[in-house]
């Protein structure tokens, strides 16, 4: 609280100062100031700064996905069908999940008393750990292989025409379907992925845990599912979609929810495969 103490607080990672009885140097050294005088709110910024930090990493995790899936699509569908599986509007309700929905859910998601047993973070450690690029990756894998699937074997699988070629020209409720079936599961296969997020460490398997703490995460997983089935249902030519039946919907729902059950057996690889992933760490 001194002005003795600037020395200290400067070079410290992190230095807290008292804000009611500290110097005004000492304040302007500290990296975190105390206004209540309160040493237990040290306990508390400790707390919520690793929630924070913890936050972004799942935020991360879902965003990188989520691209990676989506990249590979749209190049299969470039180089393969001359057309990408999801149009301009889809692909922007898509970045409206992955960024602004995203982010609100994950990260508001309360801090635990679990959060302070844990040694703090090297300067040195990558935002993106080994684990988070395993999930990373077994997620998008098993993604991008069942999304192949529906893109090519899709209409004999669904028994639906094929929207092969379909995307250039006129609109066709009947037609659309095939693109609709991709569209709902590769958008139900984020919803669930938002959940597996929630949980970053490897001995976390039950991504349930604390589900009904975060009311917000609820209402936005909820309001998408709303939202995105309205938009197939409704979406009609201007979003090029066509209706789904009711066992339509189920299987595109079922398929989304294979992302928990891969995100559990995702963590039984050893993280030893992804420990030279230098991307996104600070030399």
């Amino acid at each position: 609280d001194g002005t003795n103490d600037a020395p200290a607080l400067k070079k410290a990672d992190v230095g807290f100062a008292m804000g009611i009885t500290g110097t005004l140097v000492a304040r302007q050294a500290a990296g975190i100031i105390l206004l209540d005088d309160n040493f237990k709110s040290i306990v508390t910024a400790c707390k919520w700064g690793r929630n924070i930090y913890d936050s972004i990493r799942k935020f991360i995790q879902f965003q990188l996905t989520i691209n990676i899936v989506a990249l590979v699509m749209a190049f299969i569908g470039g180089a393969v069908t001359k057309e990408s599986p999801l149009n301009a509007i889809q692909m922007l309700w898509v970045n409206l999940i992955m960024d602004t929905f995203a982010s609100l859910a994950l990260a508001t998601e309360p801090p635990n008393e679990s959060l302070l047993d844990r040694p703090p973070y090297s300067r040195n450690e990558s935002i993106v750990t080994p684990n988070m690029w395993r999930n990373i990756f077994g997620q998008g894998l098993f993604q991008i292989i069942i999304l192949t699937i529906v893109l090519f074997k899709g209409p004999v699988i669904f028994d639906v025409p094929s929207s092969l070629g379909s995307e250039s020209g006129p609109w066709n409720p009947d037609i659309a379907v095939h693109y609709t079936i991709f569209f709902q599961i590769f958008v139900f296969m984020q919803v669930f992925n938002e959940i597996n997020c929630r949980k970053l460490k490897k001995e976390e398997l039950n991504v349930f845990k604390g589900f009904f703490n975060n009311w917000l995460f609820i209402s936005i997983e909820f309001f998408t599912i709303v939202v995105q089935v309205f938009i197939v249902q409704f979406g009609g030519g201007f979003i090029r979609t066509a209706p789904l039946t009711a066992q339509q919907h189920l299987i595109c729902l079922a398929i989304g929810a294979l992302s928990l059950v891969i995100g559990l057996l995702v963590k039984w690889v050893p993280e030893s495969v992804f420990n030279r992933i230098t991307l996104l760490k600070e030399k």
